[in-house]
């Protein structure tokens, strides 16, 4: 079984997502409770959520013909999809989730109030610091206890008051061990025990701590907005000869937007008239604009840079591609990787557990020794050094910087247990056209016989096919100089090829057959393709190969990935077998399997399931168009170029909407570095914890100490899953 395929997105709206519903109830959640009353999304709904303190677990089985089984931990109480905040278990009350600012389209100003807060927290640290400073002062200046104690209580007041109310909320809400009410605990106690130095200052810089840690997540956000921001607010159509800015979501398909220069296309459709570079960087990660002309596709997302475009609406505003994007990077979040899946049932058990470890180290030793005033301090030290806030923060945000990275290279993942099989990547299925090839025919090779120069055999069976529209004839035109010669008495001849007179010469163009009808023996190339044959005035004049090109960076992709230590790259086509062989050959691919359909594409790669390493994944990588059983069946399917086909992103896991194979490449590396940091974060996380538990117990470590080990590892680990915002390098 491949655990990473296929887990479904949940959402708690009860509308429809992808033409399935999933209604669910929220029994506890670990966020503020609010309600939201209306949201006006393409869908125009009213619904309201209760929230709860939520951290549950939904685990959802599904039967596909592969057997796959599927396990989705939901965290998410989400307005359909567009507006919503991940909250993780560690129960402090600070968002550490992620939102997508104005992207829910509800009309709140979501980044206001945010920054609101940060300026209301600033000016709460600042007065904090300088009332724990005059504390300091009394208290080294040994002033009365009833002289420090109010400053300390004033400075604990000012920086403490929502941590105490989150704690009270949420032990009432039957959420008891979060962090909140462990660093509660230890600043109560530690006052408690006349210890009002070490008491706020736990506050303090917790509090210190969390903020910093907001301000480094609030970068990896930035990452996230800047690729949901590809959808403009209005669009300008054209009704009644005048043009009106509306919501594009108001424009119904078939009308006319126009595009002005600079501004961003609002929705998918075909250019009637104009003609612009577009900046296509945030649909395909390629920095290189290209150009567009009257008749072309235009896709919403794009910026026309240097001209106006009128455009006739071919998708809706739900289903346009800044749309399905949007849809795509939000969704998925919801997919969990292994070992965000492990850390959150491991928070679960660990805190209650070090709280009960607490209270025995607090009442056994005394016990014995009857020092109960330092036991109880070790014990107010362990808990909090014993705060799991960096696992629970610094694993989800590794992922979610690895899926923000993901797209803007230019490949969108739809979630962490995908990234997570790119990671473990062993073997790599490629389909041949439009995926390795250009998927569209051109002239290989023009081979002339004695007499005749390679310029004129192109040039006189270019002119012989000029009034023929089969895709050979125009390989030939686009490969030929310009025609200048009077071309008339031009036929058909069915099955065979066609003659036409060219000036005063007698021009044939076609296969073996019509050469044979001439009298003339041929000798087929070596070279593999489709063969033209050409006779002038009865001569045998040469041959042209005509055959599907490879793209250019195909053998560079393979090259790259098996330098990276995969395995095993195999190529499927339906082509025949010569033709598959030798584009096997020339991009020294490991195997091939050619003249298959798609069913028995789909048997080629359940044969190389077999001898799959345990712990390896296959990849395919396809256009997405007639391969949508492998697509499903691989452990990451990747449709490249299919953001115009619904079926491509229904089936596929990832999606590359350039065309171009070597962003693979990169979707690995980051991969890659995704699982490295992860693991990296896990381990320095429980080994700090390990050292510094060990220590609190031992009364080493003070609560000024277990402070800095708390929030000092919770900054670390951030900083560190943050190095996933760094462009990837060439090594992995």
């Amino acid at each position: 079984m491949n655990e990473s395929k296929h887990d479904e997105h949940v959402c708690t709206c009860e509308h429809e997502h992808y033409e399935h519903k999933h209604e669910q109830e929220h029994d506890e959640c670990c966020h503020p409770a609010h309600a939201h009353d209306k949201c006006c999304h393409e869908h125009e709904h009213e619904h309201e959520h209760e929230h709860g303190e939520c951290c549950h677990e939904h685990h959802h089985e599904h039967e596909h013909h592969h057997e796959h089984e599927h396990h989705h931990e939901h965290e998410r109480c989400c307005e359909h999809g567009e507006c919503h905040r991940h909250e993780d278990e560690c129960g402090c009350g600070h968002h550490h989730g992620h939102s997508h600012g104005d992207a829910c389209g509800c009309g709140h100003e979501h980044g206001g109030h945010e920054e609101g807060e940060k300026r209301i927290m600033v000016i709460r640290l600042i007065i904090g610091a300088v009332l724990f400073a005059g504390g300091l002062t009394a208290h080294f200046c040994n002033a009365p206890w009833y002289v420090e104690l109010p400053i300390f209580l004033a400075c604990y007041a000012v920086v403490a008051y929502d941590v105490l109310w989150n704690a009270i909320r949420s032990i009432l809400r039957g959420n008891v061990f979060g962090e909140a009410f462990l660093m509660s605990v230890a600043s109560i106690g530690a006052f408690a025990l006349k210890e009002f130095p070490e008491g706020a200052a736990v506050m303090l810089l917790y509090q210190l701590g969390e903020f910093l840690t907001d301000l480094a997540l609030d970068r990896s956000q930035a990452s996230i907005r800047a690729i949901l921001d590809i959808r403009p607010d209005t669009a300008n159509v054209v009704r009644n000869g005048e043009t009106l800015p509306v919501s594009p979501a108001e424009v119904e398909i078939g009308e006319t937007i126009l595009v002005r220069p600079g501004e961003r296309v609002p929705l998918d459709g075909v250019i009637l008239s104009g003609s612009s570079a577009l900046d296509t960087r945030a649909l395909t990660g390629e920095s290189v604009p290209r150009t567009a002309h009257e008749g072309d596709t235009v896709l919403s997302g794009c910026i026309a840079l240097d001209g106006a475009l009128t455009v006739r609406v071919e998708k809706s505003f739900g289903e346009s591609t800044a749309s399905k994007i949007i849809r795509l990077v939000e969704d998925a979040a919801d997919r969990k990787t292994p070992a965000e899946r492990f850390i959150t049932k491991f928070a679960r058990w660990y805190t209650p557990a070090v709280v009960i470890a607490a209270v025995l180290l607090a009442i056994v030793p005394p016990l014995f020794t009857g020092n109960w005033a330092d036991w109880i301090h070790n014990a107010l030290t362990f808990l909090v050094i014993s705060c799991p806030c960096a696992l629970v923060i610094s694993i989800p945000l590794a992922v979610f910087g690895g899926l923000g990275a993901a797209s803007k290279a230019g490949v969108l993942i739809k979630g962490g247990n995908f990234l997570e099989a790119l990671n473990r990547a062993h073997t790599v299925v490629y389909d041949k056209t439009g995926t390795l090839t250009e998927g569209s025919f051109a002239v290989r090779e023009a081979l002339p016989a004695d007499g005749f120069t390679r310029e004129e055999l192109l040039r006189l069976a270019a002119a012989a096919e000029s009034f023929s529209t089969h895709p050979i004839a125009k390989s030939i035109l686009a490969a030929a100089s310009e025609v200048s010669e009077t071309v008339s008495d031009a036929h058909a001849i069915s099955g065979k090829g066609i003659s036409a007179a060219v000036g005063a010469r007698a021009v044939a163009v076609g296969n073996e057959k019509l050469m044979a009808d001439l009298g003339l023996a041929v000798t087929e190339p070596e070279a593999v393709g489709t063969y033209a044959f050409v006779a002038v005035d009865g001569v045998y004049a040469g041959c042209i190969v005509i055959a599907d090109r490879i793209k250019q960076d195909s053998k560079e992709t393979i090259e790259a990935l098996r330098a990276m230590g995969i395995s095993r790259q195999i190529m499927l086509t339906g082509d025949a077998k010569p033709v598959g062989d030798a584009v096997a050959k020339e991009l020294g691919l490991d195997g091939v399997s050619s003249e298959l359909l798609p069913d028995q594409k789909l048997e080629a790669v359940e044969a190389l399931y077999t001898t799959l390493p345990k712990n390896g994944t296959l990849l395919f990588l396809g256009d997405g168009i007639n391969d949508a059983p492998v697509l499903a069946r691989a452990d990451v399917g990747v449709a490249m170029g299919g953001l115009g086909s619904d079926a491509a992103i229904e089936a596929a896991d990832a999606i590359i909407p350039a065309d171009a194979p070597h962003k693979l490449c990169d979707a690995i590396r980051i991969a890659r570095k995704t699982h490295r940091i992860t693991v990296e974060n896990i381990a320095f996380a429980l080994g700090m914890k390990a050292i510094f538990l060990l220590l609190g117990a031992l009364g080493i470590a003070n609560l000024w100490i277990a402070v800095f080990a708390d929030v000092g590892v919770m900054l670390l680990a951030v900083l560190n899953a943050l190095r996933l915002l760094r462009k990837p390098g060439k090594t992995a």
